[in-house]
């Protein structure tokens, strides 16, 4: 008994995670689409803020899946949730919209025109 309430309380080290293929390609669509919206800035700021939230947003996504169904795909939406269940997904997820801030950015500067114009 002493063995298992030893781990009844533990919680997952701070390591970084790599999120599974299925859970890759739903981040890889909130990103571009926060990326494309030019969200980016305010997307940190708001996952920042709400670093320690992370859990209680994954359990209000789950108890809000029927409702939201209309608008989203349920199995998306419980990929999404339980994504953000892991200690570690919201440094996940800001480092994905860093990195694709970055290709949109660094695309953007090869568009540049000789007069210093941005096309983007």
């Amino acid at each position: 008994m002493r063995e298992f309430l030893r781990n009844a309380f533990a919680i997952e080290s701070e390591t970084r995670i790599e999120p599974s293929p299925e859970e890759r390609a739903v981040l890889d669509r909130v990103v571009d689409e926060v990326v494309r919206r030019r969200m980016a800035a305010p997307a940190l700021a708001f996952l920042e803020m709400s670093r320690p939230l992370n859990t209680i947003g994954s359990a209000a996504i789950h108890f809000l899946t029927p409702m939201a169904s209309v608008l989203a795909n349920p199995l998306t939406l419980k990929v999404f949730a339980d994504f953000l269940e892991r200690r570690g997904s919201v440094e996940c997820l800001c480092r994905l919209i860093e990195e694709a801030e970055a290709r949109r950015s660094a695309a953007c500067c090869e568009g540049e025109s000789r007069d210093g114009d941005r096309k983007c």
